[in-house]
């Protein structure tokens, strides 16, 4: 698969990365086909968090790949850690060194290529995250560091005492849940797209040379499904299938395809865990929409130009 320099880090990844919130649906010996079929296939960056079914998910990944050290050194392992359930988010320094233990137990595993902050915390204290990282990154327990869903501001207090530099930033993104984007195109606009919801966080990650993650890369709304082949979406069905025929692939791939052609140089999160829709997925990899293909998807999801 096609790789790209993570951030500012000196990690060469692939384009997309495979989620596994959703891993523990899978039987063992699924999960060890699904596993093995992602690293044949190049997609060797896998995500976590520490939430996912309460660290199942961390641990039910490492029996699925046998993890030792040999097999270690040819993934790229990422977590996030922040959100407790029942608490809400907890950006403490204490809380930050235990997830972390714990996820490097349950990955069977002595360090994270990358750690994300999962979600905002209104109580954080940028002061106690700094030490937290100095502390992981001194005991080489995590070697990258970014954030998850936060607007510049709030990375910028980050930055401002935390030494290392924050790598990437997961945000949800679609053809279907695209605001990040069609807000640039309305810029002094008085319609309902010119409103700037996170910040401007797309211009400002490429500015910084902070990747984004999007997640959610088929779902529309807040988890409220996915629009390939959904009735609700046939003018954007329509334009895919057309363009997907085109070039002789699924219409997963050319989905996939639409982000990984956004110059950002993102790195899309799947969420699949068929193996079919993985390779589908990692096909994009090597597709690479005209200008013209990409507006036209752009404008099928009911996206308008001003």
């Amino acid at each position: 698969m096609r790789t790209m320099k993570l951030g500012t880090s000196d990690l060469q990844v692939p384009v997309i990365a495979v989620g596994c919130m959703r891993i523990t649906r899978l039987t063992k010996p699924e999960a060890e086909r699904f596993v093995q079929s992602s690293i044949e296939a190049g997609a060797t960056f896998f995500d976590h968090a520490d939430v996912y079914s309460d660290g199942a998910c961390e641990e039910k990944f490492a029996d699925a790949i046998h993890m030792n050290s040999a097999v270690r050194e040819k993934v790229f392992l990422q977590s996030k850690c922040g959100i407790r359930k029942g608490i809400a988010f907890d950006f403490s320094k204490e809380h930050i060194l235990a997830a972390v233990d714990g996820s490097l137990k349950r990955l069977k595993t002595d360090y994270l290529d990358v750690l994300l902050l999962h979600r905002p915390d209104a109580l954080v204290e940028p002061e106690e995250v700094a030490q937290a990282f100095t502390i992981l990154q001194g005991n080489g327990k995590v070697r990258n560091f970014g954030v998850s869903n936060q607007n510049p501001m709030q990375i910028q207090l980050l930055k401002k005492y935390v030494k290392q530099p924050l790598v990437a930033n997961q945000l949800q993104l679609s053809i279907a849940s695209a605001t990040m984007i069609s807000q640039g195109l309305h810029v002094n606009m008085q319609d309902a797209p010119a409103v700037n919801r996170d910040g401007s966080i797309l211009d400002f990650c490429r500015i910084n040379d902070i990747t984004i993650q999007p997640w959610s890369p088929f779902q529309y709304g807040f988890f409220e499904g996915v629009f390939l082949g959904n009735e609700k979406f046939p003018v954007l069905n329509a334009k895919i299938d057309e363009i997907a025929a085109r070039y002789g692939v699924s219409n997963t791939t050319i989905a996939m395809a639409w982000l990984l052609r956004h110059p950002a140089q993102m790195q899309p999160v799947t969420g699949t865990m068929s193996v079919e829709h993985l390779l589908d997925c990692a096909k994009a990899a090597d597709i690479r929409l005209t200008r013209e293909e990409w507006y036209e998807i752009y404008l099928a999801a009911g996206n308008i130009l001003p």
